[in-house]
């Protein structure tokens, strides 16, 4: 354990001048006071005077004042942008439609669906009774839900088997802490359950009133018991199961078929299935295989042979066969899709005459069909050189028509419903872009560039096509690289309004995700992590040398532990960048990976060590942004936060800005925008977030305009 040595003196709360920015000389920057304050681990003391701005209860007034002072210096740095901000988000929501209705699925006699009504921030859920053109029900309106809350979102909705109540999970903090609530159809009327620190997802039994949830840790967040609850009944919920390891998730959810529930415990890089037949639900719950070191493993089930996606013996995954009789003897289990060193395989579904797997390879994320029968494989094909396939919700597994979504940097997203017998593809939708839109006035382009180690790094391009050559114009690059979560290339409303003013957009495949398989992950976290790094800065400097981008108006964004990525960059290669948006940032590595009270913490250290052992104490000590700030000039930079954050707390880059601010050596703009009402995924509502965007570009634009 680690000890912190604390000495009590505190200099007085002021507002002073930091260096001024360069647009208007009268605005004068608050200054953070500093507390001095000493962690010390291994025998090394690190100094963290702005450890007084961490609250855990985000009730500390003093603390409320000084990010309302950020906010309003910020008003102030944008004050000659606002016409641009608001020109930007009338421009990003005029492209989208007012009304918008989803691609209706069917479950037994009804067809499920979601809409927006013109001028409307949340879905209204809705159903029709055995045919589409039937009388609309609607099921739940978000809107009437979210009437007077600054913050509201609703992640999951659940239907009983009988069709005649609907779950459904609300959060009006940010902080992802979902109570459950529950409409009965038929009368209208909500039942007087409720309950609250939920996931979010529930998982119905077949007897239309027993369900399964999820609880989180009150103090991490972490979900880590599952509870049975009968429907209007008094008794206490049943614990049916509790995680010990505070390095595991807990979920629960069910097979394609219903006819099981399923409770996933799931770390970095083990998995364990328990699994209770869906019409005996207070039954117990049966091991399918123990967890194993370094083992990971899904399932999907079809007439009662499961179908295993896993990677014993298979880095990018293979997929194999058993039933629940020989499950823990993986020595019987047989093998369907062979391991394929460059194809890495993320899903799978399982229909009656064919197996659908969702995978990547060279880069891009497609979809294989595999016949049971004649044990034959084929891809469904695209047109395009750069896009994404997705297998969308297919619940009825005796269908030959499959659905999947589609999209590209120039296709905005679509739904197809494919015929696995003929190959016939049917478009069920595409996202209207309102105003017009040419995908051939816009070209897309995958390129590569070389590391600094000889590594070949992917980069996906869009921009518009136009008389500025593509070296005179600005970039904008950005990345993620953590937790082999690979940024796919997609479209995106409010990047036109980039597109249109003649930039370059950029997604760098760097490693830490699983752009060319899960080799590529491995070799960007833990002690390795600084491969990230590196390829971002060489994927910029690369860029510029083959001709994409001007290189006195390059930008960089990235988010969460791409706000990481940014830290480090800008600590790394300053100089490369003229503006930097870190969103949301997890810039306080250390502190926060030593602190297991800090929801996610416990369950990432496979992904970037426990510093709890020097080895790797020292090494992220090497990258950590707010351990590293120095006196040195740095970009102009655009920091967000949610005061209600549950994933990065509000104080990391709340602590990082007061620090950079008081060592950069430059006059560059440094400002932060703390969302008062949200978490980490910013302000809600379908039209709300596209505000937060509107400032960052108009940020970009700012500096490209007055720098």
């Amino acid at each position: 354990m680690f000890k912190y040595i604390i000495i009590f003196f505190t200099i007085l709360s002021q507002v002073g001048c930091s260096p001024m920015n360069k647009t208007n000389q009268s605005i004068k920057a608050p200054v953070a006071k500093k507390v001095p304050f000493y962690h010390q681990e291994h025998g090394n003391k690190r100094y963290d005077p702005y450890h007084w701005l961490r609250d855990d209860k985000r009730k500390d007034p003093e603390i409320i004042d000084y990010l309302n002072q950020e906010n309003r210096y910020t008003d102030a740095v944008l004050k000659e942008q606002e016409p641009l901000i608001d020109e930007l988000y009338k421009e990003m929501v005029a492209r989208l439609p007012q009304k918008e209705v989803s691609v209706p699925y069917k479950i037994d006699e009804y067809w499920y669906y979601s809409r927006f009504d013109e001028g409307k921030e949340y879905s209204i859920y809705a159903r029709k009774f055995k045919s589409k053109d039937a009388p609309e029900q609607i099921m739940v309106d978000m809107n009437e839900r979210a009437k007077d809350k600054s913050y509201f979102a609703s992640n999951y909705q659940a239907i009983s088997p009988n069709h005649k109540i609907l779950a459904f999970s609300e959060d009006v903090t940010g902080r992802r802490k979902y109570t459950l609530r529950f409409k009965n159809l038929e009368s209208g009327k909500y039942y007087d359950d409720v309950i609250e620190n939920t996931t979010g997802s529930i998982v119905w039994a077949l007897d239309n009133k027993t369900f399964f949830y999820t609880k989180k840790h009150p103090t991490t967040l972490l979900p880590y018991r599952v509870y049975r609850h009968e429907l209007g009944s008094t008794e206490k919920d049943a614990l049916v199961y509790e995680e010990s390891d505070d390095t595991f998730y807990t979920s629960v959810s069910a097979t394609t078929s219903k006819k099981y529930i399923i409770i996933s415990l799931t770390s970095t890089l083990s998995s364990e299935m328990l699994i209770l037949d869906a019409s005996n639900p207070k039954g117990e719950f049966k091991l399918f295989l123990p967890r194993e070191k370094d083992h990971e493993y899904s399932l999907e089930e079809l007439n009662d042979e499961f179908y295993v996606l896993t990677n014993w013996q298979a880095q990018n995954f293979r997929i194999m066969k058993t039933d629940l009789a020989h499950s823990l003897d993986k020595s019987r289990w047989k093998e369907v899709i062979a391991h394929d060193d460059s194809t890495l395989i993320y899903d799978m579904q399982a229909l009656k005459n064919k197996l659908a797997i969702e995978q990547r390879s060279n880069g891009i994320r497609h979809i294989k069909l595999y016949n049971y029968k004649n044990k034959s494989s084929k891809k469904i094909k695209a047109d395009e050189e750069s896009f994404t396939m997705y297998l969308d919700y297919n619940p009825d597994q005796n269908s030959d028509v499959i659905r999947y979504s589609y999209v590209s940097m120039t296709t905005p997203f679509t739904v197809y419903d494919y015929d696995m017998n003929s190959a016939e593809k049917t478009l069920m939708k595409r996202d209207e872009v309102v105003g017009g839109y040419d995908d051939k006035q816009f070209k897309s382009q995958r390129i590569t560039v070389t590391a600094r180690d000889g590594t070949h790094v992917p980069v996906s391009l869009v921009y518009k096509e136009s008389d500025t050559p593509l070296s005179k114009r600005p970039i904008l690059i950005y990345a993620y690289g953590s937790y082999g979560h690979s940024v796919d290339p997609t479209f995106s409303y409010a990047r036109l309004s980039l597109l249109d003013r003649d930039f370059i957009y950029a997604i760098a495949h760097i490693r830490g995700s699983q752009a060319k398989g899960r080799a590529w992950y491995e070799d960007g976290k833990l002690l390795k992590k600084q491969n990230t790094f590196n390829d971002y800065v060489d994927v910029t400097k690369g860029l510029i040398a083959q001709g994409f981008g001007d290189k006195d108006k390059v930008f960089g964004m990235g988010g969460s532990a791409g706000g990481l990525l940014m830290g480090a960059v800008v600590n790394m290669n300053a100089e490369l960048y003229k503006g930097i948006i870190a969103a949301v940032p997890f810039v306080d590595v250390i502190s926060t990976m030593l602190d297991e009270t800090i929801p996610l913490t416990t369950g990432e250290f496979d992904e970037w060590g426990n510093p709890k052992i020097k080895k790797y104490y020292d090494y992220m000590l090497s990258y950590s942004p707010y351990d590293q700030v120095t006196a040195k000039d740095y970009p102009n930079m655009l920091i967000t936060t949610g005061l209600h954050d549950s994933q990065v707390q509000y104080w990391e880059p709340a602590k990082w800005l007061a620090k950079l601010r008081d060592v950069k050596t430059d006059d560059n703009i440094l400002i932060m925008r703390t969302n008062m009402d949200a978490g980490h995924g910013g302000a809600s509502g379908r039209f709300q977030a596209y505000k937060e965007t509107a400032e960052e570009y108009g940020f970009i634009l700012k500096l490209l305009n007055e720098h």
